[in-house]
């Protein structure tokens, strides 16, 4: 079993659920402060785009 095959959607699936979160402390200012709010979209914008580059990596053997 290739480790990129799962830990590549599970990075991008993380990131994008991380991103979103941020999203939501951005437009609700009463559920977050600056610091949280900050940290999650920068952690999720490095997770998102490393899963990515792993997917991209992804090279299928025929």
């Amino acid at each position: 079993m290739n480790f990129k095959k799962i830990f590549g959607p599970f990075l991008s699936i993380l990131g994008l659920a991380a991103l979103i979160y941020g999203a939501y402390l951005f437009l609700v200012p009463e559920e977050g402060d600056w610091k949280i709010i900050t940290v999650c979209l920068v952690l999720g914008f490095i997770f998102f785009s490393s899963g990515l580059g792993l997917l991209k990596t992804l090279k299928d053997k025929n």
